[in-house]
Formats: structure tokens, sequence, C-alpha cells
């Protein structure tokens, strides 16, 4: 079976053969998720306070454990201290080992990606045997210098320099940078700066030693509202010395590695949102199954029903599209290894290729676990803004996820233009369905009553109709304006909420489905509903932006004639029961008294 690109999805029916769901761990995968689960348990859970009283010391030395159980270097080879394992493996130590605290969380993803990662996608022999081994153990930890005063989303905007010495041995560093994370206690620096006049700026790896700081100066710890304690601070440079050799890849190629580590940072981003939203729940039905109000649990209110299924629904249909994406990230990789390209240059294309569904996943994950807390909050109620329970800390850690690796708007914006910059290039065929979806609507819709005696065969088809509602719109927006579109990005906006929706909802149907081929309807009926209600949600977002975006361009027959097809693209045969499925989703997770999927 051909892998599917990224993308592809929005063309193509996928089978639900054709994904992987975390069922499947192998019995090694399952051993590391629980000795994850249990060192949370054990060092971080119960030290919640101290994180949320800027503990640095305590986030350094949780990390050097973490170091010593093997997890911070997962996917990389074992010549350079690592593991050896797959991107699965990576995704599934990051999901449960960000679960408890932000800090950690943010401590651990900027430290195994885009602290570690640039080193081993780009660095050469002799940086990778240097540097990799230290990071990979913990003993040393990296940072990431990128962000600047005047550059934050505009990444290539820096204005920090590098001036190469006289003797032409050295690059003199000089400028600042902001929002450092770890920089508190790293030691390996990726440093980010312009050689003279390039137009892109250029990547290096500097050694720190606090007690010869070579011209480097820390600010302070930022105070932060959240990940309060993530070290995070500026760092300036006066003419800090960097080796020749210690420049990454070539000149000028520090753009291209910035804008690949946040492909891999993005879907690793989400991963780290999922475990987090799972404990928010769980400690929400416990208080809801244990809080009486008018003498009874307050969780057989239906109002708490709804936001418990709620939260559960986003958080199965999150899962079920981040590591549907992780396994097709790690087929890839395996399928250009088979064809002889190396590790790194397997590994970059694999990130690459699957950029959309990354920012479509960081986007969602980050959202849902934002939705998570705040719900929380307001089901503990005035409790639940006290600093005596976990829902208050969980909210304000949640806030920065839809703000790093890329603010969740320029990742919607980024969505539907990597489509289409594939769809230009010739990588995905966007056209040809486009083209069909437009002479369908010209053609009279079919009055047969389809057999839909299958499971979720209906939400299938429903998935394949909204794909379509996509592609008309997609294809209104390009004809309509050309290169000039990005000038449009609420337009682009609407699209891509179109596109999140179609991705997320179609992962959790398909992961229902195999589910109930795996064990048996009964067995996964709260999964099934969830699959339902997610497809639901979707249906009501597709309908909501398409309309807004068919408003945008104007009025006229053709315009009327996309809204009819809108109603068409967005209809149920058999109408769904949104309030009953959430009452029945609640049920499930009130009576486990925990998230139970």
């Amino acid at each position: 079976m051909e892998a599917i690109k990224g993308g592809e999805f929005l063309i193509r029916d996928v089978k639900s053969d054709e994904i992987f769901i975390t069922e499947e761990f192998t019995e090694e995968q399952n051993m590391m998720k629980e000795a994850a689960r249990e060192f949370v348990d054990r060092e971080i859970w119960p030290n919640k306070d101290r994180f949320e009283h800027k503990d640095y010391a305590l986030t350094e030395s949780t990390m050097r454990q973490i170091g010593e159980m093997g997890f911070l270097g997962i996917s990389i080879p074992e010549q350079y201290g690592g593991m050896g394992m797959g991107f699965v493996s990576t995704m599934l130590v990051t999901d449960y080992i960000s679960a408890a605290t932000g800090s950690i969380a943010t401590a651990f993803g900027a430290h195994t990606g885009i602290g570690i990662m640039p080193i081993f996608l780009y660095g050469t022999e002799e940086q990778k045997q240097k540097y990799l081994p230290e990071l990979t153990s913990g003993t040393k930890f990296g940072a990431y210098c990128l962000t600047e005063p005047e550059a934050g989303s505009d990444a290539n905007s820096g204005k920090t320099t590098a001036t190469l010495s006289k003797d032409g041995k050295n690059y003199l560093i000089n400028g600042q940078k902001m929002w450092i994370s770890n920089a508190g206690f790293a030691e390996i620096f990726i440093v980010f700066a312009r050689i003279e006049d390039d137009k892109n700026i250029t990547a290096f790896i500097m050694d720190y030693d606090k007690n010869n700081p070579n011209g480097v100066t820390l600010g302070e710890e930022e105070h932060k509202l959240g990940i309060r304690s993530s070290s995070t601070r500026q760092v300036f440079f006066n003419d800090t010395v960097i080796p020749v050799e210690n420049m990454l890849s070539e000149r000028g190629k520090g753009f291209k590695i910035a804008l690949n580590s946040l492909n891999v940072g993005r879907i690793k981003l989400a991963v780290a949102c999922l475990d987090a939203s799972r404990r928010i729940i769980t400690e929400s039905v416990k208080y809801a199954n244990e809080r009486i109000q008018f003498k009874t649990p307050i969780s057989s209110f239906g109002a708490i029903q709804s936001k418990l299924a709620e939260m559960s629904t986003r958080t199965f249909a999150s899962d079920a599209g981040t590591y549907r994406a992780g396994k097709d990230i790690q087929n890839y990789i395996d399928h250009l290894k088979a064809k002889g390209k190396t590790n790194q240059e397997a590994e970059l294309e694999a990130f690459s290729e699957y950029a959309i569904e990354a920012a479509i996943l960081k986007v969602y994950g980050s959202e849902t676990s934002q939705l998570a807390s705040d719900e929380g909050i307001q089901i503990f109620g005035g409790m639940g803004f006290s600093e005596d329970t976990p829902m208050e800390s969980a909210w304000r850690d949640a806030r920065i996820t839809r703000i790093y690796e890329g603010t969740n708007e320029i990742n919607r914006l980024l969505t539907v233009g990597m489509l289409l910059k594939k769809a230009f290039k010739g990588s995905i065929d966007l056209i040809t369905p486009a083209t069909e979806v437009g002479k369908s609507l010209m053609g009279i819709p079919s009055f047969d009553t389809p057999d839909y005696s299958e499971l979720l065969s209906e939400e299938k088809e429903m998935i394949g109709k909204l794909k379509k509602a996509f592609l008309m719109i997609a294809g209104k927006a390009v004809q309509s304006f050309g290169m000039e579109l990005e000038k449009h990005q609420q337009l682009i906006l609407a699209a891509a909420e179109i596109m999140i929706e179609i991705y997320i909802a179609e992962s959790a149907v398909l992961k229902a489905e195999k589910l109930a081929k795996m064990k048996s309807e009964k067995e996964v009926e709260g999964q099934i509903k969830m699959a339902k209600l997610s497809l639901y949600n979707a249906v009501n977002t597709v309908n909501a932006k398409g309309k807004e975006a068919i408003a945008y361009f104007g009025e006229g027959d053709e315009i009327r004639m996309m809204l009819l097809g809108l109603k068409r693209f967005t209809k149920y045969v058999n109408n769904p029961n949104p309030i009953q499925l959430r009452k029945d989703i609640a049920q499930l997770v009130i009576d486990a008294n925990k998230y139970c999927f």
C-alpha cells in the first residue's frame, strides 16, 4: 500500500487500516509509557507546588533524572548516545512525560526538540560525535537562540550579527535574544546570527561555561503567566567567540534550519498536550463526582456532563490525529532509509513532507488543552480559581502552547499556504478534484436512500463531502485571488479551520472504526460516540466557516450555487443527536471516575 503524502488526506478516501492508533503500541512501547507515567506520578505530580513557585533547580534536577532514564534521546541513533527508536516512541515519551506541569513539558520539549534536533539533522559527523552524547544523556542541556525583540514570527529578520575574525578562525557574535527556554542551565546553545548583509541568517553551535562566559550575559529569569519553573531568559552576546568549525550546516542556511526545526516541534507540542488534557479530565470528573450540591453530585447535572463530554471528545480526536500523523512520519522515514537515504536526510524530508499535518495538530492540540483546563476551572467553580487545586496552574501552563512553535494564527495560515505551495509545485493534485467538485455543483443530486448499515458508513461519507466543501472554497479562492491570496488572511483562516476540522474528525472516525474491528462495537461504544460527536462539531464549523468564505467572494449565480453546494456537503441523511451523545460519553467518564479512553 502506497503511503499517503502530506496534505493528501484532502483528496483521498483514507481507510482505517492505513492509520496507526495507540492501541497498537508494542510491548516495549507500553513499558516505556508506564515508566514515564510512573515517573511523573512519583517525581513531578507531588511536587507541582514547587514547580509553581519557580523552583528552577528542581526543573534541572528532574531533567537530569529523565536523562538517566534514557528519555532524552529516544530516536537518536545509539552511536550518538541515544536509544535508536522510532518517532512514534519519541512522541509517546513526550506525551506522558509532559503530563503534570508545563515547566517540565517546556524544558523537555525545548531540549529534545530545538536543542538536539538541529545538531542531529544538520551537524557534521564531528559535531554530532562531540555534542549529542552529552545532550542525550542529560549531562549537558541545550537551548535555542532564535527569537529577538524585533524578530518573532518573522524569524529571518533577526539583527544579531556574526563577524569573521581577522585570522579567519572564529566568528564574533553580537546581539540580543529573548524568551530562550532552558537558558538558565543550558551549556550548549544553537545561536542564529546574520553574516554581513546575507539575505538569510546562519546557525552556530556555542559552548557556554558560566565560569568563563565568553561575552555572554544572561538576563534575569522572566516572570511569566505560566510554565513558571521553566527557565526563560534573555541572552546577550558581546564579541562572543565561536570557532568557524561550529557553524551548523552552511552559511545562510539558518532560516531553513529554523523552519524545519519547527515542523518537528509542532507535532511534538501537540502530543505534549495530550496526557495533560487526560489528567485534567480525570481531576475534573473526580471532583464532579465528589462535589455535592442540591443533595446530588454535580456530575449528574447536564451542564457538567456536556463539558466532560466535549473535553473527552476533543482529547480523543487530538490523540487520534497526532499518533496517526506521527506514524505516517515514521513510515516515511523508514521508506526513505530503505531507498538509501541517511537517517538525517530521511527525517528532514519526512518532517517537511508532513508539515501541514504538524501545523494542524499543533493548533488543535494546544486549543484542546486550553479548553480542557478552562472547563476544568469551571467544573471546580470557585475552587478552580484557587492555587490549592491543579486547574489554575494547568490553565496558565496551557496558555503558552497557543503561542510558541509559531502562534496558532501563523500555523493556520501555514496550513493553507503550504498546501497551495505543494499544489503549485505539482506534488499534490488539487486541480483535478476541485474541478470535479465544480462540475458536480451543476448536476442534480441523487435522491436515492443510501445504505448506511455498516458502522460509521454515513460518517465516512460525510467526511468525503466535507473535503468537497474545502476543495470548492479553496478552488474559488485561488481562482479569485491567485498569487494575491496571501493578502486575504481572514479568508485563509476560514479555509484553514475547515481543513483542520476535516483532518481531526476523519482521524477520530477512523480510529473508532479500527478499534471496533480490533475489539467489538460494544467494547468501544464510547469511542464510536466521540467520533460521531467530533464529526458533528466539524460539520457545524465547516458550515459556518464555509458561509463566511463564500460571502467574501461576492454575489451572483456562482456564489448562490456554492452556497447550495455547501448546504449539500454539510447535510446528514440521519441527523445525529448531539445532546444524547454528550450524555452517553459523559456517563462513561463519570462511571469510570477518570478519562477512560
